[in-house]
């Protein structure tokens, strides 16, 4: 792979901050080692001394002060070595890429530690965009991953799907706008790279086969693009066996995956990590080490102490706890649509995700609905247009989450929706 064809200005011109280099040194040396050279502040006038975290299904996590004065102090910008370490282990596991092996110039696996994967994400789109540049995504999306694109000038363009994700003859069709010759000729024009959620799409739910992930990879490898793989639903499918990822089909080194423990472990300790070829995630932590240097090493001590123990044993089921949960809400918003919007609305059941993607039969847009009526009749849900690429598109659909409310609420927001509904038809 030629990496340096997706790569901006910007991002090509980024070195490794000396600092950074020095506190990563200074980490791997032996006690002995004296050093003057660190603007590290020194942890005894820190006022935190020690923490245990109680953990359901676990031993307490115990910080004690030696590790907190680590806890407390400046890391590595791409993690901290345990948690890395077992991130690398755990991805070669359970998607056991064929990069695993490479080189680094082939491409080889490597993964870093982001505050949350939008930070990731934010991360690999300045990398890799130019103002002009050619995106494929499929929309209706995560409306985080619109807000991230918008300002970067490139020009979006939208692929079909349906409730098994992107339509790869859809996709087929709009890349036969580029002949053999601008693949050869690496045109300007060419599609950087393709973004999807595959697993439980937010907003739609949808979920992508594994035989249309195959014909999408090969279109890939045709024509030259990366996949941008944002998979923070991949713990939340409903049936097993999980899909195989993108990662897992990745012989060429062209896959950027994304992962979080938002989902699963906490949102608000903000971890989250990518994994992709060496060469492109050297350069996401770079830019890391100029903005925010690393991700809290607090929250990076607690999830490695807490998977140490687990192991991925425990951790896998911790996740299947965390599923049986999200199945039993999502059931209950199924029930509760099928008796009251039935004849209002259509949806189809996701097989992962947070999300339920309705579509208001009869009303041709949804903004005013929801912005305004609805809050008048205490149900809120966030209207479709939110997750267009032009948000001023009307849209007859609304998302609905179940991560929250209990099985009454669902019910009685529901009951209310229809009301509403039924008013403005």
């Amino acid at each position: 792979m030629n990496y340096s064809r997706f790569i901006t200005t910007v991002s090509a011109a980024r070195k490794a901050s000396p600092i950074r280099l020095l506190t990563e040194l200074m980490q791997r040396s032996p006690p002995s080692l004296i050093s003057l050279a660190g603007g590290a502040p020194n942890p005894n006038v820190f006022p935190f001394k020690r923490a245990t975290v109680d953990i359901g299904h676990g031993m307490p996590v115990e910080i004690g002060e030696d590790l907190m004065k680590r806890a407390l102090q400046y890391s590595a910008s791409a993690g901290i070595p345990e948690l890395l370490s077992w991130l690398k282990d755990f991805q070669r596991n359970l998607h056991d890429p064929p990069t695993a092996n490479y080189s680094p110039e082939q491409g080889q696996m490597e993964v870093c530690v982001t505050t949350g994967s939008q930070e990731g994400l934010c991360k690999v789109f300045e990398m890799l965009i130019n103002p002009g540049d050619n995106i494929l995504l499929d929309a209706p999306t995560y409306s985080g991953t619109l807000a991230a694109l918008r300002p970067l000038g490139c020009n979006i363009i939208n692929i079909p799907s349906d409730q098994h994700g992107i339509i790869p003859k859809a996709l087929k069709e709009i890349l036969s706008a580029w002949s053999p010759e601008d693949v050869k000729n690496c045109s300007n024009h060419l599609p950087k790279f393709l973004y999807t959620i595959p697993n439980g799409c937010n907003p739609t739910g949808n979920s992508l086969t594994t035989e249309r992930k195959k014909e999408i990879y090969q279109l890939a490898r045709k024509y030259d693009f990366l996949i941008i793989e944002d998979d923070p639903y991949y713990f939340l499918q409903f049936e097993k066996p999980w899909a195989p990822t993108f990662l897992s089909m990745d012989v060429d080194g062209r896959v950027i995956r994304t992962d979080s423990f938002s989902k699963i472990l906490s949102s608000g300790l903000r971890i989250g990590f990518l994994t992709g070829p060496k060469p492109l995630i050297d350069r996401v932590v770079l830019h890391i080490q100029v903005s925010t240097m690393h991700t809290s090493t607090f929250t990076q001590i607690m999830i490695s102490q807490l998977l140490q123990q687990w192991g991925q044993k425990g951790f896998l089921e911790h996740i299947d706890r965390v599923v049986d949960f999200y199945r039993i809400q999502r059931d209950a918003m199924l029930t509760a649509a099928d008796k009251w919007l039935k004849d209002l609305a259509e949806w189809y059941p996701p097989a992962a995700g947070m999300f339920l993607w309705i579509k208001i039969k009869g009303i041709s847009d949804t903004q005013q609905l929801i912005m305004e009526k609805a809050l008048k009749k205490e149900v809120l849900l966030v209207p479709g247009g939110a997750f267009n690429i032009d948000s001023s598109e009307p849209s007859s659909y609304v998302r609905a989450s179940f991560s929250l409310p209990s099985p009454a609420q669902m019910d009685l927001a529901f009951k209310r929706l229809a009301d509403l509904i039924k008013e403005s038809l």
